[in-house]
């Protein structure tokens, strides 16, 4: 479980393949406070540290991963957004992100509004009922508030401080990013379809 507040910008230095999808190593100052084993959210992706040094992890993405989320496109140079898993002990911030993306939205514009920023994102019709406004967003593992929400399409204000240290500051028109909706938000439906359905009472 994570909350969408990112910890630190990490820096993608080689894509090897596999057998069965490929090894990313990325290098970061978290990987320090990692162990083999522990998840870590890579824009957005709860992804497992396979290995680590001082300097870097290593993680695996398998073929599903990298059809269904921006992963599957990595190349050494590439900025990532990082965040550890949640403490069970620690303060909560952002919102509950599980890491699991649910599918890939476009950036359609960005525009300036004073120091904050516009992001404006079109996401897929399945997405679409799991979004209200006001409610909660992860763009690439960035926790986020829908401020405004058209019928392909939602907005998100920036403020300069994410803007700075996330990656969301290299986004431009036309790149795909990860999107998790609200996880309240999709039981929530999920229960309303059944009960449609006559399957659920």
């Amino acid at each position: 479980m994570f909350t969408g507040l990112i910890e630190s910008i990490g820096e993608v230095s080689k894509v090897t393949p596999t057998a069965s999808g490929f090894r990313c190593r990325i290098e970061t100052e978290l990987a320090r406070d990692l162990h083999p084993g522990e998840s870590v959210s890579v824009n957005g992706v709860c992804l497992t540290a396979a290995d680590r040094d001082g300097e870097g992890m290593s993680a695996d993405i398998g073929p599903e991963t990298a059809r269904v989320t921006t992963l599957g496109s990595l190349e050494p140079g590439r900025q990532v957004n990082l965040e550890r898993s949640m403490r069970a002990d620690g303060r909560f911030g952002g919102h509950f992100v599980q890491g699991h993306v649910d599918g890939t939205g476009v950036v359609d514009a960005i525009r300036d509004d004073g120091e904050s920023r516009w992001l404006q994102v079109s996401l897929t019709p399945a997405l679409a009922p799991f979004l209200i406004p006001k409610g909660s967003i992860a763009v690439d593992g960035v926790s986020l508030t829908v401020a405004r929400l058209e019928e392909s399409s939602f907005e998100v204000m920036i403020i300069p401080f994410t803007w700075t240290h996330t990656t969301l500051s290299s986004l431009r028109a036309g790149d795909r990013v990860n999107l998790e909706c609200d996880m309240v938000g999709k039981y929530v439906a999920r229960s309303l379809a059944l009960a449609r359905s006559g399957l659920h009472t």
